[in-house]
């Protein structure tokens, strides 16, 4: 026991001595690794209403794509950990099981997103950064692999108080490189979009122009907003015919018009 203890504690030293950022984070995944066989990781910072910022992973090339750029996309307004952060679930590892709604095989996430990234298991650290952003850490576990056991997963929740503070320093360290250019101009792209056809548009029509304004096509923006393909399309014509365009690239020029203060 006593000699668990120490190598326990080694490993929570060496991996804080490491350099906030992308070094004590991978320092952070080799020792979770050691505590749970998983297959992969990423971090996620969710931060007001802008889209989520991948700030770390270990998926192969081939795999980001799916897992990180189709997730930014869209996908992750339904997902239940996305969900979890913004309805104020406490702090803590969580199980997608623990999350997700009765029948989540039958929800809009699943059938058009989840299921096709073929995992056996999700778990996920969700992790409070500051008044409106929040992290969640996930480790993800292959379709047909055995999943993470109660031994394990105890493992894991007596880490959280490390994962958390690993993921804390490296936003900070984010967000002192230079990187609040982003969050500022993420915020104004923000304030745009909350104004853009402000009476002019009815609130249908400007969540369709939003969903339009994000690159979604009929189909992804009726499925989020739980209605037809068919009304989403009266919908597009009826905002072109009030803003005077007749496209989606007039659209996108006259959001561009806005942001720069035209």
């Amino acid at each position: 026991m006593h000699g668990q203890l120490t190598e326990w504690t080694q490993d929570i030293a060496d991996v804080l001595a490491r350099a906030p950022g992308r070094p004590q984070l991978q320092a952070l995944i080799d020792w979770l690794k050691r505590l749970t066989s998983t297959d992969h990781f990423s971090l996620f910072i969710y931060e007001g209403q802008c889209a989520p910022l991948a700030l770390f992973n270990t998926f192969p090339s081939d795999l980001r794509q799916r897992f990180v750029s189709d997730y930014q996309a869209g996908p992750y307004l339904l997902d239940p950990f996305y969900l979890a952060c913004v309805f104020g679930t406490a702090d803590g590892l969580y199980s997608m099981r623990r999350l997700a709604p009765e029948r989540f095989s039958a929800t809009e996430y699943f059938r058009s997103y989840y299921r096709y990234l073929a995992l056996s298991e999700k778990l996920g650290f969700i992790i409070s950064l500051g008044e409106e952003s929040r992290a969640v850490l996930s480790l993800l576990w292959r379709r047909g692999t055995a999943p993470s056991t109660e031994e394990e997963r105890q493992l894991l929740r007596s880490a959280a108080p490390v994962v958390a503070q690993v993921v804390r320093l490296a936003w900070e360290a984010y967000r002192q490189d230079g990187h609040h250019v982003v969050d500022d101009l993420n915020q104004k792209v923000d304030e745009v979009f909350q104004q853009f056809g402000r009476g002019v548009l009815s609130p249908r029509e400007r969540e369709v122009a939003r969903l339009l304004l994000e690159g979604h096509s009929t189909i992804s923006a009726s499925q989020l907003l739980r209605i037809g393909p068919g009304t989403v399309k009266v919908h597009r014509r009826n905002l072109y015919e009030k803003l005077s365009i007749g496209s989606q690239a007039q659209l996108f020029a006259l959001f561009v018009r806005q942001l720069k203060g035209v």
